[in-house]
């Protein structure tokens, strides 16, 4: 009896030895990326998913050309030499792919990006969380996601943000100017310790920087710095609802002459 012009017997053994190829495949690749995460923990080298994805393929076309032959009954040679040919063809379909791969790797190699990177991408400001084939994936502390292809990313200017800055919730205060600055300070700070608590970064100390002068008030804008799964608005929210009632604060602010005369009419 045959089976697709082959024997049961010669069927039989193409299927074990091409589960025999994927097992052995697919063991080598879960030692290939365990031994690609330690090297990257070791190394100055981002861990991000392209270069792992990277591995894989490679991995899976050797496995490949490795059955070609004794289970498909195509040669190897000839599949390459085709696959040569066809290339000029595909390259015209993936040409964004290609484009976006080699992106991708310019600016990991580059160090242009890197997963924890808190970087300001157009009007766009998050924590770079993972660099892929295609596309690279900024999240904001709020939750929302932002894909961005690489090829874009790589022409596109971006701003890399310091520790100092990415969680800073900053405040515009107005004082009055009688008021004992170094006495507003520390109620400030103290304020923060006890509303925000927990949600402040022990790392970064809360500072309060007195800044203008203007004629009925000081203006001062006070830095409470969060931890990174903090959302600003929110801490912002809290810290505007316990300051509003200080009798340091003025609560109309000079305005500019301008301002008051298209007030008026």
């Amino acid at each position: 009896m045959t089976i697709l012009g082959m024997t049961a017997t010669d069927l039989l053994s193409r299927i074990i030895y091409l589960g025999v190829v994927v097992i052995i495949a697919l063991v080598v690749q879960k030692a290939l990326v365990r031994g690609m995460h330690r090297a990257f923990d070791r190394s100055n080298l981002p861990s991000a998913t392209i270069f792992i994805n990277i591995m894989r393929g490679i991995l899976w076309a050797i496995a490949l050309l490795v059955v070609m032959q004794p289970v498909f009954g195509v040669s190897p040679t000839g599949f390459v030499a085709a696959l040569g040919v066809g290339s000029v063809v595909i390259s015209f379909g993936l040409q964004a792919t290609v484009s976006n791969i080699v992106s991708g790797l310019g600016l990991m190699l580059g160090k242009v990006v890197q997963p924890g990177d808190e970087v300001t991408i157009g009007t766009f400001t998050g924590t770079v969380t993972d660099v892929t084939w295609r596309h690279t994936i900024v999240s904001m502390r709020n939750g929302t996601e932002q894909v961005i292809p690489n090829s874009v990313l790589n022409t596109s200017a971006l701003t890399r943000r310091t520790a100092w800055d990415a969680g800073d919730c900053a405040l515009t205060l107005y004082v009055r100017r009688d008021a004992q600055l170094d006495a507003v300070e520390a109620d400030v700070i103290e304020a923060g310790k006890r509303v925000l608590a927990d949600t402040l970064d022990p790392a970064l100390a809360t500072s309060v920087i007195f800044d203008q002068i203007r004629p009925d008030c000081l203006v001062a804008t006070a830095h409470f710095h969060l931890k990174n799964e903090q959302i600003v608005a929110i801490a912002r929210d809290l810290m505007v609802r316990e300051l509003a009632n200080r009798s340091w604060m003025v609560l109309e602010a000079f305005q500019p002459a301008a301002d008051l005369q298209s007030k008026g009419g």
